[in-house]
């Protein structure tokens, strides 16, 4: 069976030959319509807020393989995680969980990573131990260009609320390979 990978397509651009100052540019978004054909719609300011107050559950979704193309809420959140910004905070919360493990050589700490310590119990001993593949995790979310969705998602729940395999083992989980698999995820 062959996978299916999915991709967010967005447009920015205008819609009107003319804005008034201040308006922010319209984006648009491929979602499918209910013959499962791919249509251009126009993401909504509430699409976004929905999709940022929803987040975990949308983040949880992504992760698991949905299409970002079933519903706007979906594609919005899909925007936000694989953008720049997010994916660079990101990277920026793993160069700290390894520094408050005890691993700043591993990472080069960002300014921001260096003002604030990790808040969550860390199991210091398991991130220690996946040191080298928590700062490739780190590099591959700031690096530039285009990542998969899906894997922006898991990585998103990595550092998590401090129930993740960052603060408490898991039965059978071995956290150098679940690290390695969100790499792979972003670099597909």
């Amino acid at each position: 069976m062959a996978s299916k990978k999915s991709a967010v397509t967005t447009t920015a651009g205008n819609t009107q030959p003319r804005r008034p100052a201040g308006q922010e540019r319209t984006r648009h978004v491929l979602l499918r319509d209910d013959l499962g054909r791919l249509t251009l719609r126009r993401l909504r300011p509430w699409h976004r807020l929905l999709a940022r107050c929803a987040a975990a559950r949308l983040d949880r979704e992504l992760a698991a393989g949905a299409s970002p193309e079933t519903n706007a809420s979906l594609a919005a959140r899909a925007m936000q995680l694989t953008s720049t910004k997010v994916r660079r905070d990101l990277a920026t919360s793993v160069q700290r969980i390894l520094a408050a493990a005890g691993q700043p050589s591993a990472a080069p700490l960002a300014p921001a990573a260096a003002v604030r310590p990790a808040r969550l119990p860390l199991s210091r001993a398991r991130i220690s131990g996946s040191a080298v593949p928590l700062a490739t995790l780190a590099g591959a979310l700031a690096a530039p260009g285009p990542v998969p969705v899906q894997g922006a998602a898991m990585a998103g729940q990595l550092p998590g609320d401090g129930t993740g395999p960052l603060c408490h083992p898991v039965r059978g989980d071995d956290l150098g390979d679940l690290i390695e698999k969100l790499t792979r995820a972003l670099t597909r």
